[in-house]
């Protein structure tokens, strides 16, 4: 098999993970999630989102959490940025990685942004010229590339044309987003077939939702064409307010679990990370989705 030999997880749950939660996690937990997940293995943790708190009250204290985690210096801790206020706000808290993001679907850049895609474009540049200006890396989430809850399909031009035009403005790598959870394996061969051709691999990552139960299926297919890098949430939280029926992200356990017998490297210790997963599960109070916190809730139940 054609699988890479190593594979990057790009952990979003303190961000994706927690922006569809109802209930608010406070800031000090959030802090000490974060600084469980830096002791994991982990390299690339998405901590927050500087939107406007009003749209994701869950995220309101992005600063607060930004400059109250322990920084580890083998990790890249992100944000999610919207615009050049929100990057103002990321670089006082010092984040290493800019995430800027868009729809390559109209209607769901109007219902997410509240603006078209052409119109979104020129703020992405401007964020994108900042950010690097202040010696920060930028990159760029693409959503609903393999089906929109409004439109149905996207066209591959439609999302190679989002791409190029984020490559163009300096973003150093694209993640391209099953934001609903329809793709399927054949779909995802089909979609690499062509964005292996335009782009360079290793400036590409995917990040599937786990809706309707394929997201492992469509990792698997990916690592066929030799992807080696992916976007999870920690036991498989998160969704996205503006797609219908979005659930959580593919779980980095369940991924962790998958790779590590596969005989792919990651780098993460899988019984810290199901530590680190029991916080977060304490403090919302509910079994988080994942295969192997079910796993483990039972094994703890039992032992009781």
């Amino acid at each position: 098999m054609n699988w890479p030999e190593k594979v990057t997880i790009k952990e979003v749950g303190p961000r994706d993970g927690l922006q569809n939660e109802q209930i608010i996690v406070p800031t000090q937990s959030k802090i000490d999630w974060i600084d469980q997940l830096s002791e994991t293995g982990l390299s690339y943790i998405e901590v927050t989102s500087f939107v406007n708190p009003k749209w994701i009250p869950q995220l309101s204290d992005a600063v607060q959490v930004a400059k109250g985690i322990k920084r580890n210096p083998h990790i890249t801790y992100a944000a999610l940025v919207p615009n050049e206020r929100g990057l103002e706000a990321a670089l006082e808290g010092d984040i290493d990685e800019i995430s800027v993001f868009m729809s390559s679907s109209e209607t769901h850049n109007l219902k997410n942004i509240n603006k078209t895609i052409s119109d979104t474009l020129p703020i992405m540049k401007d964020v994108i010229g900042t950010a690097a200006k202040s010696g920060k890396t930028v990159r760029g989430y693409v959503s609903t590339v393999f089906g929109c809850p409004y439109e149905g399909e996207i066209s591959l031009d439609q999302v190679f044309r989002v791409c190029d035009q984020l490559f163009d403005y300096g973003i150093s790598e694209v993640s391209l987003g099953d934001t609903i959870g329809v793709a399927s394996p054949r779909q995802v061969a089909s979609f690499l077939e062509s964005a292996v051709k335009r782009y360079d691999l290793s400036r590409i990552a995917l990040h599937f939702h786990d809706t309707r139960g394929m997201a492992l299926a469509n990792v698997l297919q990916a690592l066929e064409y030799g992807v080696d890098t992916f976007d999870s949430s920690l036991g498989g939280l998160g969704g996205c307010p503006y797609a219908p029926g979005a659930s959580g992200n593919v779980a980095t356990d369940d991924l962790i679990h998958m790779l590590h017998n596969m005989g792919i490297q990651t780098g993460i210790n899988q019984e810290k990370l199901i530590q680190a997963a029991s916080m977060m599960q304490s403090f919302l109070e509910k079994p988080l989705p994942s295969h192997q916190m079910a796993v483990y809730n039972a094994q703890l139940e039992e032992s009781r």
